[in-house]
């Protein structure tokens, strides 16, 4: 019986990855004097902090802020792009946090927790969690399954009675390599990550039902930590 939900947050909740981006080159402008490129910006799309200050140290040696100035720098600058641009809620993130608020539920995220505390309010009154790991909460960020074990420990469940929902193939490896049932979300996918390896496919979280919840509760759960790339379960 499929009785957990542990949720991704960016590209699977809400949107708010481009402004994250946005945020972070206005804070090292500010304050390291520093101007990063487009493409650096991007990078945000579907990584950790922990991927992202790796690539920005490697691409700008002057850089001397530490992962943690950074994300802090980001987070301050983010209120301000929030006030400008707002932030998108994906198709159906509301009524999914409604109908499964009453469960067992976790949120998973390589996004920093000053972060998600920024963004689950603009979510809905249900964007609430029975705990959250983000970025800096686990030794390993995703693709490793830390986050996930993590919270099934907390939540006192095993893998095949939670559902994982992702949008990265990152994030899609983590909930297989925790032994997780993993269903993927097309509608926040703008970085077009390869989203084969989850075990369903849906094209937005209107699609994410209870009567799904059902129906996949019926699958094998010998199935679930299958290889990358098997393709969805019918």
């Amino acid at each position: 019986m499929i009785s957990g939900f542990l949720f991704d947050l960016d590209g699977t909740l809400v949107d708010s990855e481009r402004e994250s981006g946005e945020a972070m080159a206005r804070a090292l402008l500010e304050g390291q004097g520093l101007a990063i490129e487009q493409a650096d910006k991007d990078s945000v799309i579907g990584h950790s902090w922990v991927a992202i200050f790796d690539r920005l140290s490697r691409r700008y040696p002057q850089l001397s802020w530490t992962r943690d100035e950074l994300i802090a720098a980001t987070a301050h600058k983010r209120d301000e792009v929030f006030a400008e641009l707002g932030v998108t809620v994906l198709p159906g993130a509301r009524e999914v946090m409604r109908w499964t608020r009453t469960r067992p539920r976790a949120l998973v995220t390589g996004s920093s927790r000053v972060e998600v505390t920024q963004v689950l309010p603009l979510i809905s009154p249900d964007a609430v969690f029975d705990v959250i790991f983000a970025a800096e909460d686990v030794p390993r960020s995703k693709p490793a399954p830390d986050g996930y074990r993590a919270a099934m420990a907390h939540l006192g469940l095993l893998p095949h009675e939670c559902v994982v929902i992702e949008d990265s193939v990152a994030g899609i490896a983590a909930g297989r390599a925790a032994g997780c049932l993993v269903i993927a979300v097309k509608a926040g996918n703008f970085g077009g990550w390869d989203q084969s390896g989850a075990h369903r496919l849906l094209e937005s979280l209107e699609e994410f039902t209870p009567s799904l919840i059902d129906e996949l509760a019926k699958l094998d759960p010998r199935d679930y930590g299958s290889p990358m790339g098997s393709g969805s379960v019918p």
